[in-house]
């Protein structure tokens, strides 16, 4: 009998990615509910490489969220559904919304927010396995110079939270960086914030390098 684990992933825009909401509750939906970036990718990497358990993944990422969304609808978008491991990427919008519409989350409430989100994944769900993957961004398109500064703010936070909960850490935006060197900024990503195909494989093969040993 094959082995099940359930992954969610969360998020914003860079999750959601136009996905399905009609499919969301069918596992490796092939009509969309993974969306079309790293979930369906890593999602589809993990059940061909290994048949041998039963990888069930759901794409719980909504456009626009900050992590104050986040929190708000996570007992019924994650602790409900009770995964074996929660993926979480959250924090470019907290920056983004201030700048543009002045309606973002301020970094130390971001911190508030977040470690209240983990805290309550801890205590509900003590066996559940969580990945972090750090915020990014790149200086062009959407991305003002003026963001860089409190993006990294967040990461650096990030980066805290996971060590404080004993969450797997991806650090995307040095991977990020480091792929400059084979091809500009915008082949990896379409606006300085959304990722292009190339730039959510990058991060699905990320995502499937990271958590090695939180699958096996």
């Amino acid at each position: 009998m094959k082995k099940n684990f359930t992954i969610l992933f969360q998020g914003d825009s860079i999750t959601d990615v136009c996905r399905n909401r009609d499919e969301q509750n069918k596992p490796n939906s092939s009509g969309g509910g993974l969306g079309f970036g790293y979930p369906l990718l890593v999602s589809a990497r993990l059940r061909a490489d290994r048949p041998e358990v039963d990888f069930q993944c759901f794409d719980r990422g909504i456009s626009g969220n900050r992590v104050v969304d986040l929190y708000a609808r996570w007992k019924c978008d994650c602790l409900n559904m009770k995964p074996d491991l929660v993926s979480i990427l959250i924090g470019v919008n907290d920056t983004w919304h201030e700048f543009n519409w002045q309606n973002g989350v301020e970094v130390p409430r971001y911190e508030t927010i977040y470690r209240m989100l983990l805290q309550w994944t801890k205590e509900v769900l003590p066996e559940t396995k969580i990945v972090l993957i750090e915020p990014f961004v790149l200086p062009f398109g959407a991305v003002a110079p003026e963001w860089l500064p409190e993006v990294e703010q967040r990461r650096e936070i990030v980066a805290k939270l996971a060590k404080e909960f004993g969450c797997t850490l991806i650090p995307f935006q040095s991977i990020l960086n480091e792929n400059l060197k084979r091809a500009p900024q915008e082949y990896w990503l379409v606006d300085g914030v959304h990722p292009t195909p190339a730039g959510h494989q990058l991060l699905a093969d990320a995502w499937i390098q990271y958590t090695k040993e939180l699958l096996r």
